[in-house]
């Protein structure tokens, strides 16, 4: 377990020192060519030295600290048994402004964390704030709207969560969908049979099955009927009962689209709904049937609202920084 030092004020900076006691572990925490290091100073704005089994941390008190704690979690994982890698440490990093996520962030607690998603192929655990309230939201309510940019992980944990829930018995089958094609679904111009028109709309919702699925089994369900992925205009005339519903990339319904897909929901079934109200492909993006939904329904008892930030993309760092610029300190 590694020590921690006192911290040593040196003007408006601080100076922490960490001790490792388990010396062959440093490889691996500091990473090749110290790369996870240098993460840490890049993210963080903080300087760090390694000597022998210490290393010491200099810059602002509150980034220090927060480096600190990041290279013990770190450590702990690997003392624990587990790997780690770029995207662990740059969600540890992102983590480590959430003091609430204390027993997520270091894995060496007695408990584990008491949110988690086990599929057949992995078991999830959050990786920000706002992915622990929604996973929470994802076990407890009948609906959802999850929003917010790109690499937050709002599709991928609501798969995730659809297929622990099929896997368990707890719904019958799993339906994913998409508007294709600037909402509109306007597929006739393109070459080959309906399968083939829409697929490339629907291929993320395939990749996040594959990764919490073996694909033979992925196959046999779809086969089946367990798992359905269709574009929207599939799903009107329907009722889905007994189903965990997803429909992605939500803001680029019209108002009428989205009444017709939320009308659709059924006894003992649950729906989750993702989009980037800021990611509009409609030709009047001011009628985005998401935002209108969400003004109509947010505050209906076991219907949550869940809004990701800038802060909680959890894909490569890039992804959040590409994000950020594009939506300015203005919007």
């Amino acid at each position: 377990m590694a020590q921690k030092k006192a911290e040593t004020p040196a003007g408006p900076r601080a100076r922490v020192e960490v001790e490792f006691e388990q010396p062959h572990l440093l490889g691996p925490l500091f990473g090749e060519f110290d790369r996870n290091l240098v993460a840490i100073e890049d993210r963080l704005g903080v300087y760090i030295a390694a000597r022998g089994n210490r290393v010491q941390i200099e810059g602002d008190p509150q980034d220090a600290a927060r480096a600190r704690e990041v290279l013990i979690g770190l450590y702990n994982r690997l003392d624990e048994g587990h790997d780690i890698d770029a995207e662990t440490v740059n969600a540890i990093i992102s983590m480590s402004g959430q003091p609430s996520l204390d027993g997520i962030l270091t894995p060496d607690v007695v408990e584990p964390p008491k949110v988690m998603i086990r599929t057949r192929k992995k078991t999830i655990v959050p990786r920000s704030k706002t992915q622990v309230s929604y996973m929470e939201a994802l076990a407890r309510d009948d609906m959802i709207f999850a929003l917010g940019p790109a690499g937050t992980g709002k599709t991928y944990l609501a798969v995730a969560q659809a297929v622990q829930q099929l896997i368990g018995g707890s719904v019958d089958r799993l339906i994913l969908s998409r508007p294709a094609v600037e909402a509109g679904e306007r597929l006739g111009f393109l070459p080959g049979d309906m399968k083939e028109k829409v697929d490339p709309y629907l291929r993320p919702l395939y990749d996040a099955l594959y990764d919490m699925l073996p694909t033979e089994q992925v196959e046999r369900r779809i086969a089946s009927g367990e798992i359905e992925i269709a574009p929207l205009a599939f799903m009107r005339g329907r009722t889905l009962g007994d189903a965990f519903v997803i429909l992605d990339e939500a803001q680029n319904t019209t108002p009428a689209q989205m009444k017709m897909f939320l009308t659709r929901f059924g006894m003992r079934s649950r729906m989750v709904v993702c989009g980037d109200p800021k990611q509009v492909d409609l030709p009047e993006p001011g009628k985005s049937g998401l935002a209108d939904a969400v003004s109509k329904l947010e505050g209906i008892p076991r219907i949550a609202t869940i809004r990701f930030g800038v802060a909680d993309v959890v894909r490569h760092p890039l992804v959040g920084r590409i994000v950020e610029a594009y939506e300015g300190p203005g919007e």
